[in-house]
């Protein structure tokens, strides 16, 4: 009965409604939940690239099933791709799937559209840019370069808190 009574809210509210519900649950934490309200806004409204955008990142997220879901996040970033949120998405489902190169790349992408979004600027602050090798002759995956590498973010990383 519960069920049912949860299919009766879910009839009830407009597709805008079921979109900002899915967003703030995905926001709060919780992809599964958010998936619900966002596979229903889906079906009455597949052609709307923020509802395709939002369903395929907690679809990819909740479910795993990457390819789909990066289907559904690139035809909305291509239907609207003045939209960095969009990008913003695609960046959180390759993030979620471990591909830190590609989510940068698409957070590049939705800052060229606004240098001033805030949660972009967060997450290319959290995941960072590259540093150039310690030692420039030598290629980056070259075993002296990683490890001096990783001496280097531990003393840089110390430094850092060191200032706080």
């Amino acid at each position: 009965m519960a069920a049912c009574s949860a299919d009766t809210v879910l009839e009830e509210l407009s597709t805008r409604e079921l979109l900002e519900t899915g967003c703030s649950m995905y926001e709060g934490g919780d992809p599964v939940q958010a998936l619900e309200y966002l596979r229903d806004a889906y079906r009455r409204e597949s052609g709307d690239a923020r509802v395709r955008s939002y369903y395929g990142l907690c679809l990819g997220l909740s479910e795993r099933r990457f390819e789909e879901s990066v289907e559904l996040c690139q035809s909305a970033a291509k239907q609207e791709f003045f939209n960095p949120d969009l990008y913003l998405n695609l960046a959180r489902l390759y993030f979620g799937f471990g591909f830190k190169t590609e989510g940068i790349r698409f957070l590049r992408r939705g800052l060229m559209i606004d240098p001033g979004h805030a949660v972009i600027l967060a997450m290319l602050d959290e995941f960072g840019d590259r540093r150039s090798p310690v030692l420039s002759f030598l290629p980056r995956r070259h075993r002296l370069n990683r490890c001096l590498g990783a001496v280097r973010h531990v003393f840089s990383r110390g430094v850092r808190l060191a200032a706080i």
